[in-house]
């Protein structure tokens, strides 16, 4: 069970900075710089499906 609490602490934390990162890019970075903007958002494109990776891993192992 201590495994499984990890792995969604660890979802949490990568999701809530994708959002972060969507947040400060649309509403704060792209008034100072439009490609950091844009590398923000690619970046926090690709964090959802890796925290659905972590959130299983080891899901199969019972």
């Amino acid at each position: 069970m201590a495994r499984r609490w990890d792995n969604r602490k660890a979802y949490y934390w990568l999701m809530g900075s994708c959002l972060a990162l969507i947040g400060l890019a649309w509403f704060v970075v792209r008034l100072f710089s439009i490609p950091v903007a844009i590398g923000m958002s690619a970046v926090a494109a690709v964090l959802p499906p890796i925290a659905v990776i972590v959130a299983n891993w080891g899901h199969d192992q019972r």
